[in-house]
């Protein structure tokens, strides 16, 4: 049966969050003050918190110099996910992926599916891994974030989640890169 191991040690993991918003400031971003408070709240640390307008390369710059730097395990971000002309996240992020996780989309659109119904089609949330580093990408509803942090991202990333989890499978990310370099 899947839970929680209470034997095992929690591992906190340092989480940025990003609000992808031509309008939010940090003073009413609802949606990044959800996903905030749950991180705090799982025992993790937020490691950075942005907001950035709705621009394929400030969205892109700013995600990939989260991928570079060592101390980020996670990257979620929310908002963009639609189909206006303005959301563009998807497509400033799905290219920095070096491998898709499509089930997270899958799970998310059935959770979703549960609360708004078919409305659950008008997002386009996305994740993936690119240098050892988790990204998902959420919708910019606080709702949306509630949904995927309580429906998957708060067991997916808590080592003592069984039968298995993000944060065991951790140091193995990069065995390609490092596979790589001592073939080279």
């Amino acid at each position: 049966m899947p839970g929680i191991d209470e034997t095992l040690t929690f591992i906190p993991l340092s989480i940025a969050v990003l609000t992808v918003s031509d309008t939010r400031s940090l003073d009413d971003d609802k949606s990044g003050a959800t996903l905030t408070d749950r991180i705090a709240k799982a025992g993790h640390s937020l490691e950075e918190r942005a907001i950035v307008a709705d621009d394929i390369d400030a969205i892109r710059a700013k995600v990939k110099g989260w991928i570079d730097n060592p101390a980020i395990d996670v990257i979620i971000t929310t908002g963009g996910t639609g189909f206006t002309g303005r959301d563009v996240t998807p497509e400033a992020i799905e290219p920095l992926f070096e491998k898709r996780m499509d089930g997270f989309s899958a799970i998310f659109h059935r959770i979703s599916y549960e609360k708004i119904g078919t409305s659950t089609i008008q997002s386009r949330a996305t994740a993936g891994v690119a240098s050892a580093t988790f990204i998902f990408v959420l919708p910019g509803s606080p709702g949306a974030c509630k949904d995927a942090w309580d429906g998957i991202l708060a067991t997916q990333l808590d080592y003592r989640y069984r039968p298995c989890n993000f944060v065991e499978i951790m140091p193995r990310l990069d065995e390609h890169l490092k596979r790589g370099k001592l073939q080279s």
